[in-house]
């Protein structure tokens, strides 16, 4: 009986550091993410605000204007804004 009872725990210690494996490898990823995404945020806004601009000439006068104002919004976020991070974290909605 004893021996049933030892083999119980190990089973539950097993799958506990499964369950602690899963969690290790996801923390891994979740990091590796976040340091892709600050490495790359510069490269990806410069992107989308060239994108923008390109996209931007249409012949609708209304539209051009807007896309043209949120072109040049973007680009110059993306060309000023190489280092985002929350130290230049400004909440302008809450204000």
């Amino acid at each position: 009986m004893k021996k049933c009872t030892v083999r119980h725990g190990i089973r539950v210690r097993q799958r506990g550091q499964g369950m602690t494996e899963y969690i290790i490898i996801t923390a891994l990823i979740a990091i590796a993410a976040i340091g892709a995404v600050t490495y790359f945020g510069g490269t990806v806004r410069a992107q989308v605000g060239g994108m923008a601009q390109e996209l931007s000439g249409h012949k609708a006068t209304a539209s051009i204007g807007d896309a043209e104002s949120s072109a040049g919004k973007a680009a110059s976020e993306g060309k000023a804004g190489k280092q985002k991070g929350l130290a230049n974290y400004d909440n302008k909605t809450a204000k």
